[in-house]
């Protein structure tokens, strides 16, 4: 997810991760003519991966190596971001065709997964081009420093950075038994009417959330995660995360809920922050697949259509937050079982650029984009792929995949972004994933693939997502914890995110009187069969469940319960 983007970095730690050794860059100037933050992502007995982002403060490059060697046995065995080659202890990284455009004050990351025995020490010098990075040229006074942050972007926020744990989700978490073994995890924080801005029901606002994330932010970076989420007749094909506002009521989201919280943002308190944005969800995407004479339609996703409102908000929304430097905003782009198929791939890339330039919106206020936010798609199905056949039958013909042409979250976010580069979108967008709920691990899961009776057995007994059907998404029964959250783990994914913070319910079993603007869908109710956007299926939802975003300790003790990895 290589974007250049002006970033002066006040000063850079180089943290060692796992080791706990940490070396201090000296401050970013034009004195020191690049910076190189070397992080230790995982470590275990015999590997590590880690992140490397470089900060240009020279004339602008198109095209980049970045050398360093290693004081141990560390061998590199896989990259992602760069090209990487390794002599001996001799590390060598060179630009993808796609990431060579290295600006002044520009950063580029990458990543790599690499083997080691007895100690993993953090390389100590670094070059760029020959050119020796984080230290002082001599031109102007050195010195140390802890990262300070100064507000400016960086190509992967995520990259180097601490993110925001919600100690009010954090709390919730803990007092579960077994909640304290993820309670530490940073979550999304979800603005989902106007009301949650100032904190609504004795519940923290987004000033206190960003007051918190400065105090957990110490002397390094810090990402915080906003869920912006209020459009007008929001969610049209889904009546559990219904909102506030009427579908015509775009003033009122542009002046009560938009701009207070980008005046917020923009205090210049905040400016040290990461301030990471989603943009959204389940919006856009509807007006793809739940409009006109498809079989999914909607009257109420036809009038948000016919009025532009979605367009006109997601412009709005971006062009508002993104001209506030230390802000990311990343579009929500559905799920592979959403958009994963031919006639809305493309098409929806199409509608997301058309609303990146709406309302003085431009593609240099989108950063990236997110998918399976608040869903259950695997990341990544290992006993089959879509090019697979059994007995000369295609999988896209089974019942499960359905001729889409994606079988898990990871193969779809890194398709649709290439997608979204080819309509337009700068080349370094990065993807994020939400991995919160989508593990399917515990007893269930299947060891290997499928028998090969018929493409059906083989998909079915394979598959880690066992939902009856992948149009279901409301508390599904079985589901459990993901990948935990962390930064640039695949080629163009700046992290794997928690947006939706496990044990919140996606919408309540039955009717539930209140005051937040949520309608009972029956997606939600255990004894639904189902509609067209489910092949009028069973839907899966676990009983009992309380509104959307309220707290479903059943559901925590189950994603718990079937974690993948185990906790």
């Amino acid at each position: 997810m290589s974007r250049s983007r002006t970033a002066v970095l006040a000063a850079l730690a180089l943290i060692a991760g796992a080791t706990g050794a940490a070396v201090t860059a000296a401050p970013a100037s034009a004195a020191v003519p690049c910076t190189v933050a070397y992080s230790v992502q995982n470590q275990w007995d015999t590997g590590f991966t880690a992140n490397v982002t470089v900060t240009n403060n020279s004339a602008a490059k198109s095209s980049w190596s970045v050398k360093w060697a290693y004081a141990g046995n560390q061998k590199i065995t896989n990259g992602w971001n760069a090209k990487i080659t390794q002599s001996g202890t001799a590390v060598t990284a060179n630009n993808e065709s796609y990431n060579g455009t290295l600006a002044t004050g520009g950063s580029v990351s990458f990543g790599f997964q690499a083997s080691y025995s007895g100690t993993n020490a953090v390389p100590t010098a670094f070059t760029l081009d020959g050119v020796t990075c984080n230290v002082d040229d001599g031109s102007s006074g050195g010195g140390g420093g802890g990262g300070g942050g100064t507000g400016t972007r960086v190509d992967n926020p995520y990259a180097g950075a601490k993110v925001y744990v919600n100690p009010e989700w954090s709390a919730k978490a803990a007092a579960e038994p077994g909640g304290s073994r993820i309670s530490n995890q940073p979550t999304g924080v979800w603005l989902d009417r106007i009301a949650a801005i100032a904190g609504a029901n004795g519940s923290m606002g987004l000033r206190a959330h960003l007051d918190a994330a400065l105090a957990q932010k110490g002397t390094g970076e810090e990402v915080v995660q906003l869920v912006v989420y209020d459009l007008p007749g929001r969610d049209c094909a889904a009546l559990a995360s219904n909102g506030e506002l009427g579908p015509t009521e775009i003033d009122k989201y542009k002046t009560q809920f938009i701009d207070p919280i980008a005046a917020i943002l923009a205090d210049s308190k905040y400016a040290s922050l990461r301030i990471v944005t989603t943009i959204e969800i389940d919006s856009l995407p509807n007006l793809v697949t739940n409009t006109g004479s498809k079989a999914t339609a909607t009257p109420a996703c036809d009038a948000m259509l016919a009025n532009g409102n979605y367009v006109k908000g997601v412009g709005y929304a971006l062009h508002k937050l993104g001209a506030i430097p230390n802000v990311y905003n990343y579009i929500d782009a559905g799920h592979h079982g959403w958009l994963g198929w031919d006639d809305n791939f493309a098409p929806s890339a199409q509608l997301f650029y058309q609303a990146a330039n709406a309302e003085g919106a431009t593609v240099a206020d989108v950063h990236g984009f997110i998918t399976n936010t608040a869903n259950y798609s695997a990341l990544k199905e290992n006993n089959f792929t879509v090019n697979d056949t059994v007995n000369g039958t295609s999988v896209r013909q089974s019942k499960w995949v359905d001729w889409n042409r994606y079988v898990d979250e990871l193969s779809y976010a890194q398709a649709f972004r290439n997608q979204l580069v080819s309509v337009g979108f700068n080349s370094g967008i990065g993807m994020l994933i939400d991995t919160s709920r989508n593990g399917w691990g515990g007893t269930a899961r299947p060891a290997g693939p499928g028998a090969t009776t018929s493409v059906d057995t083989y998909v079915d007994g394979g598959r880690y997502d066992r939902r009856i059907h992948i149009g279901n998404w409301c508390n599904q029964s079985g589901a459990g914890l993901g990948e935990r959250p962390k930064a640039a783990p695949a080629a163009g994914i700046d992290a794997y995110v928690w947006m939706k913070p496990p044990g919140e319910s996606d919408g309540s079993s039955s009717a539930i009187a209140n005051d937040e603007g949520k309608g009972f869908d029956r997606m939600c109710d255990p004894t639904y069969t189902g509609n067209a956007r489910n092949g009028n299926s069973m839907s899966g939802a676990l009983p009992n469940a309380p509104l959307s975003g309220h707290w479903f300790s059943a559901q925590f003790q189950q994603l718990m319960q079937n974690a993948y990895p185990a906790l």
